[in-house]
């Protein structure tokens, strides 16, 4: 397994997740790692992605100012914190690297984000 994502779950209204992805060290390597989600009944859409040195990260307009990403490279992994999560929110999240900005070469399993109260 390249890509493997976890912290999914149930969460209200305003509350906090952090999901984790943790890489193979080639995958990890390749340039950038990022976070899609596809909510149901939509099309997969971008969330949050950062580059392999940590320091460059980009976010969609939707999730800026509540979701932070972040990356570990000893551990080989990037983490995605979710703050004053929203019913919208709710969707699988899927983690991704690729070469290019935005990183979509590789891809993980999704794992489920539920936003409810």
């Amino acid at each position: 397994v390249q890509l493997q994502a976890s912290g999914g779950g149930l969460a209200q209204p305003g509350g906090s997740l952090r999901l984790s992805c943790a890489a193979s060290e080639h995958i990890f390597s390749v340039g950038f790692l990022g976070w899609f989600r596809q909510a149901p009944g939509k099309e997969r859409e971008f969330a949050a992605a950062i580059d392999r040195s940590g320091t460059k990260k980009s976010y969609s307009d939707s999730v800026a100012d509540r979701f932070t990403i972040s990356s570990d490279r000893d551990k080989k992994t990037v983490y995605l914190e979710m703050d004053r999560l929203k019913p919208e929110d709710t969707a699988v999240y899927y983690c991704a690297a690729g070469s290019v900005w935005p990183p979509e070469d590789y891809w993980g399993k999704g794992t489920l984000v539920t936003v409810s109260s």
